[in-house]
């Protein structure tokens, strides 16, 4: 799929819930750790690296805490302003419905394997979203947003984040999953998606969890 400009797609940093072994889902707010913190640096000074300072380019984010906590240091290497950014609750996690928040070894206790060993993808809850509907909220985004001419940055979540560069590279749809999905990268990692081809920016030190 061809569009005008590049498209950096980021997965924030590590969180408190990622250090905790608990499922944050679409949980709105849980912050970065100091490891995070430091993930969302590298990023920074690689960003930096490629754009220069105040590069004309969008900024994007998720309206969770963590992602948004993710822009502002970023944004901060790259001298630009983050009140600038636009949020949009379609860059979202997963939903992981009633499973949300608790610990990942209390729901696999009761429930079986939580995260796919071949694929590393979350199992949908019961209550919660499967991945065809990530499929049909972040492409709506892309298609209402994506298009604009010039660079985007957009800082997201690893399983959202994974449906959205399967959508754009034209991925077939996973088998069980019913939805194109790429390939996961640890949190504080950066892609560049440029006429339907992906290079990796920067590859994180984070955890694979979502």
């Amino acid at each position: 799929m061809s569009r005008p400009g590049r498209l950096f797609i980021a997965r924030h940093g590590e969180t408190v819930f990622n250090a905790a072994a608990r499922l944050q889902g679409d949980n709105l707010h849980t912050p970065l750790t100091r490891a995070g913190f430091a993930q969302a640096d590298r990023m920074g000074e690689a960003l930096r690296g490629v754009l220069g300072a105040k590069p004309d380019i969008r900024l994007w984010a998720s309206d969770s805490g963590r992602a948004l906590q993710t822009l502002a240091v970023i944004a901060e290497h790259l001298e630009l302003d983050w009140h600038d950014a636009r949020r949009d609750p379609r860059l979202v996690e997963i939903d992981m419905g009633s499973w949300g928040g608790r610990y990942y070894a209390d729901v696999v206790a009761e429930h079986g394997a939580v995260v796919d060993a071949e694929t590393r993808l979350l199992r949908p809850a019961p209550d919660g979203e499967i991945y065809p509907a990530i499929a049909r909220r972040v492409s709506a985004w892309f298609a209402e947003h994506g298009e604009a001419p010039g660079d985007k940055l957009v800082i997201m979540h690893g399983i959202s984040s994974r449906v959205l560069r399967g959508v754009l590279l034209g991925l077939d749809p996973l088998a069980a999953y019913d939805a194109p999905v790429a390939p996961g990268l640890p949190q504080g990692s950066v892609t560049c998606i440029e006429q339907g081809r992906e290079t990796i920016v920067v590859e994180g030190s984070g955890g694979e969890r979502a």
